[in-house]
């Protein structure tokens, strides 16, 4: 059984007042292996940010159904929903969401802290994480304090310090310069090779030349995908951007 499956979901989204409904998301289908890295991309409008809101359980489906390790989302009660997120889900966000009243130490820990897990057991899980992401010693530094790569990175180390089934990053690199970027990469790649599932929504072509599968979403449907297998990285990024050209002209690409 995959880890996630995404079955015929459909969004429609209904103005409040006009009562025009808008679709968002159409029959899309497919499914995330353990292990994988997937990136998902698309034009603006194409529905990326709202079915990475459905994966977050943010949102839910107007129809069809999304089951993460055989649990359908869509079945959970709100009031669950937080420990849920929590227990499961590891999420990057563009503007890092970090609060400045913490230390960085303190914004890593928090999704534990509302586990209520004990500070010695928090220390212990977050000393390798905080080696692997070089960030050891800023960890007693504020937000404000450092640069947005060494955010990213906190973030980055709040996400996964409670093992989640699956990393969900919105546009990671998208704050970040090129050198920041290539480093924050680097690491997904790495924590990827460990075995974390990662499922990551960007514009950057460069970006998603780090996953091992591009999905491409249009118009609210899965458009095509493609697969990295034997290649290099700079063979991926050019049949990326030649999908991405396809796509542009009407024509589909898979391959």
């Amino acid at each position: 059984m995959s880890l996630l499956q995404v079955n015929n979901i459909k969004k429609i989204y209904t103005q409040r007042f006009s009562r025009q409904q808008y679709v968002a998301l159409n029959n899309v289908n497919f499914k995330v292996e353990e292990g994988e890295f997937v990136a998902i991309m698309g034009p603006s409008g194409a529905g990326k940010t709202t079915l990475l809101n459905i994966l977050a359980s943010l949102d839910r489906v107007t129809s069809g159904e999304v089951l993460l390790d055989g649990r359908d989302m869509g079945s959970i009660k709100e009031s669950e929903l937080a420990s849920f997120r929590r227990n499961n889900l590891g999420f990057v966000f563009q503007d890092f969401n970090l609060l400045d009243t913490f230390t960085l130490k303190d914004n890593i820990f928090l999704p534990l802290v509302l586990s209520q897990e004990n500070y010695e057991e928090m220390s212990a899980k977050l000393q390798p994480i905080a080696k692997t992401l070089d960030i050891t010693d800023i960890l007693e530094k504020y937000p404000y304090e450092v640069s947005g790569g060494q955010k990213q990175r906190c973030a980055v180390a709040r996400a996964i310090i409670t093992k989640p089934k699956i990393l969900l990053a919105d546009e990671p690199t998208g704050a970040l310069d090129s050198k920041s970027s290539n480093n924050l990469l680097n690491m997904f790649e790495s924590i990827n090779r460990s075995g974390q599932t990662i499922v990551m929504v960007t514009h950057s072509s460069y970006a998603a030349s780090y996953a091992n599968r591009v999905m491409f979403i249009k118009d609210g449907e899965v458009y095509s995908e493609i697969y990295k297998g034997d290649r290099t990285r700079k063979e991926f990024l050019d049949k990326i951007v030649s999908n991405l050209l396809v796509m542009s002209d009407g024509g589909v690409s898979i391959g």
